[in-house]
């Protein structure tokens, strides 16, 4: 049986001799994005790749994933590589697309290329001969939390049950057979010092849509007849804003909403108003507070203008919680390619993603790793280094594959002994579907009380 070293430079030299496929599969996708749930095409690309490997797979889960699995030699863990299909609303970007405004400004083009790649490497290298486990490919769609009535609407139908592809994949079971999983996310100098690094931690977040329904009436010849419901989102910003000073600093609460629907026309009072904003913080609990600040900043502003107010929550993601252990190993891996003096151990994001989820069901990491150029999510933004932006994180993946299935899966089997997870999938499915709620508060009713 050839040893992990052995396995690994022959993975590497694999996918760098596929290196301008790989590239091109990269490029091909930037130039062709699509939004979450929607993403039909990257799917097909991604399923194109594993028919030529040979792979069989399922498609369609969660709409539009696909999960593929490479069995080794020997029963043991289960890892998933996995990478994300879809892209950002970003009509600006020189490479958007024009009907729809998409865009890959956050490096997910480069997470399909990089999964695709450690499956090249893998695969053609024969590696799975001397596993003791199964690494399965997952191309996961929707993490971009964007187009919320959309996806509501999908929900409604009963298409989903969640907002994001990976929530959405643990509650029809698509993990239940994977012990751990890792992704890595591109980055740029202009975002993070070092050519790549594990934060700690990340925040969860939920998501409100907010409706103010007040009364029309000609806004210069009879105001007084009016319901102003821009007047009261207004107050509403204003009392959200007030609540900053009772977030706790340790908690890292970011509440940032924005007005959506601001009236119809100049001289008409406005009678329907809408706001989104997400609520984020780094443990449930302190989303949970801010989430009941929120609501009873928007419940008060109803009050003082006597209007009714619609406020409609639906879970996002929960607080990411990087594996230590799976740090370990892309650290040592990484090294490999950027050396060890670019790796940096960064703090808390108050940024988002649903890996974190997963990271309160099994060991999880999500790292980053340069190779972009620009402001992440950004209309500058491109993978202006293909060796680091594509290949780095195929090589990398595939690396860290190797190491946890290799040589009897000794480190594979003492990452999921060391891991504690925070809740079982029954635990987290009933904590997420809890979140969801609309509630009709009248303003006029409350203050006749």
């Amino acid at each position: 049986m050839a040893d992990r070293e052995t396995l690994k430079n022959k993975v590497c030299e694999v996918i760098a001799q596929h290196g301008e496929r790989i590239v091109g599969l990269g490029e091909t996708i930037m130039d062709n994005p699509e939004l979450g749930f929607k993403e039909h095409k990257t799917a097909q690309r991604v399923k194109d790749e594993l028919n030529e490997l040979g792979l069989s797979f399922e498609d369609e889960l969660a709409l539009t994933g696909v999960k593929a699995v490479l069995r080794g030699k020997k029963p043991g863990p289960t890892i998933a590589l996995m990478g994300e299909l879809d892209s950002l609303i970003l009509p600006d970007h020189p490479r958007a697309n024009a009907a729809t405004g998409a865009a890959h400004a956050c490096g997910h083009n480069a997470q399909i290329a990089g999964l695709m790649g450690a499956a090249i490497g893998l695969t053609k290298a024969g590696v799975a001969e001397h596993l003791s486990g199964n690494i399965v490919f997952f191309a996961i769609p929707a993490e971009e939390y964007v187009e919320i009535d959309y996806r509501a609407s999908l929900v409604k139908e009963g298409k989903t049950t969640f907002l994001g592809g990976k929530p959405e994949l643990v509650k029809l079971g698509h993990f239940e057979d994977v012990d751990m999983a890792v992704m890595i996310h591109t980055s740029s100098p202009e975002m993070s010092d070092g050519s790549m690094g594990v934060g700690v931690s990340s925040n969860g977040f939920l998501a409100k849509t907010i409706r103010f329904l007040g009364r029309a009436t000609h806004a210069g010849v009879s105001p007084e007849k009016g319901v102003n419901a821009l007047s009261a989102a207004q107050l509403a910003l204003n009392a959200i804003d007030a609540q900053r000073s009772t977030f706790r600093d340790q908690d890292w609460v970011r509440v940032h909403p924005i007005i959506t629907k601001g009236g119809d026309i100049v001289n008409i009072v406005p009678a329907e108003v809408c706001m989104e904003t997400y609520v984020r913080a780094k443990s449930q609990e302190a989303i949970e507070d801010a989430a009941y600040k929120v609501d009873r900043a928007v419940r008060g502003a109803a009050m003082a203008l006597g209007c009714q107010v619609e406020i409609e929550t639906v879970p996002g993601y929960m607080p990411l919680d990087n594996d230590r252990e799976l740090a370990k190993l892309f650290k040592e891996n990484a090294a490999r390619i950027f050396g060890q003096d670019a790796y940096r151990d960064y703090p808390h994001s108050a940024g988002s993603t649903d890996a974190g989820d997963l990271s309160q069901l099994m060991p999880v990491l999500h790292p980053s790793m340069t190779g972009g150029k620009g402001t992440l999510h950004g209309i500058d933004w491109h993978i202006s280094q293909p060796d680091q932006g594509y290949l780095a994180p195929a090589k990398t993946l595939a690396m860290m594959a190797v190491d946890l299935l290799a040589e009897d899966a000794t480190q594979g089997k003492e990452v999921k002994e060391k891991s504690r997870p925070a809740m079982t999938r029954e635990q987290y499915l009933k904590v997420q579907e809890k979140v969801f709620n609309r509630e009709v508060f009248d303003g006029v009713s409350a203050t006749s009380l």
